[in-house]
């Protein structure tokens, strides 16, 4: 695998999303649900896998993911994912959300994780990322 190839693409698909945590989304401690920072954090993993594979990919699992601090409602997050590791057929996207309070430049990681993706063929199978030339 050409290494420069490899960096240009992981810098291109770093992927940020800014949403808001608004009440829909909390648990009953009126903090944000960690089935929906989940979801979020695959979501924007996804695109970061996609924009790096140019390919169909598919989430195949995830790594250790450490909540380290609630997330009120009401507050704005940023999710940042980024491919940090490039195999044959899959990949490793970091997912790190960083929250901002909306009346100040206070910001800190709140939650951070690693998904794995697999590219895929039109049969659903495993494919090289990078095909023979």
């Amino acid at each position: 695998m050409n290494t420069l190839l490899i960096q240009k693409r992981e810098d291109l698909s770093e992927t940020r999303v800014s949403k808001m945590v608004f009440p829909s989304t909390t648990n009953h401690y009126d903090t944000l649900f960690g089935g929906e920072a989940l979801k979020w954090m695959d979501e924007v993993a996804y695109i970061a896998a996609t924009r790096f594979a140019r390919r169909p990919v598919v989430t195949i699992s995830t790594g250790q993911v450490d909540f380290s601090r609630p997330i009120p409602s009401g507050i704005i997050v940023e999710l940042v994912a980024r491919v940090v590791h490039v195999g044959r057929t899959s990949l490793k996207v970091e997912v790190t959300i960083y929250i901002e309070e909306l009346f100040s430049d206070k910001r800190e990681k709140a939650i951070s994780g690693h998904f794995n993706f697999v590219a895929i063929d039109e049969d659903k199978k495993p494919t090289p990322i990078f095909p023979e030339e």
